[in-house]
């Protein structure tokens, strides 16, 4: 969980950093200023919010921060199922799909491994 945490916060760097070479990878072409600022804010902000919280949850041993990420990438996973049944299907998209399940399978399993008990008030 940690080391998935790292890997999207150095994912978000990269794209703050140099949005036109990370957009090419993810298949994009960037348009102008308002293409960078997108790429910067939406795309960075994903994985930054998703790395932060991953590490914050492996940091303080608490599954409860991954609830964030969890729904942050079922949601961009959503994303790509629906680009499958509006588009269909190209082997270029099973990579990020893929990734994105064992994503969610490691973010889970922290969750359930350290999720801290309730305490009663």
């Amino acid at each position: 969980m940690g080391a998935l945490g790292l890997l999207a916060l150095v994912l978000a760097a990269r794209i703050w950093v140099d949005p036109a070479a990370a957009a090419a990878q993810f298949g994009l072409l960037v348009n102008g200023e308002l293409g960078q600022a997108s790429l910067r804010a939406d795309f960075a902000g994903l994985f930054a919010a998703t790395g932060g919280l991953a590490l914050f949850a492996a940091i303080k041993a608490d599954g409860r921060a991954l609830l964030g990420p969890i729904c942050l990438l079922g949601a961009a996973l959503a994303g790509r199922l629906l680009n499958l049944v509006m588009a269909g299907f190209t082997f270029n998209q099973l990579t990020p799909i893929l990734v994105e399940v064992l994503s969610l399978a490691i973010l889970g399993a922290g969750f359930r491994g350290l999720r801290k008990p309730d305490v009663a008030g």
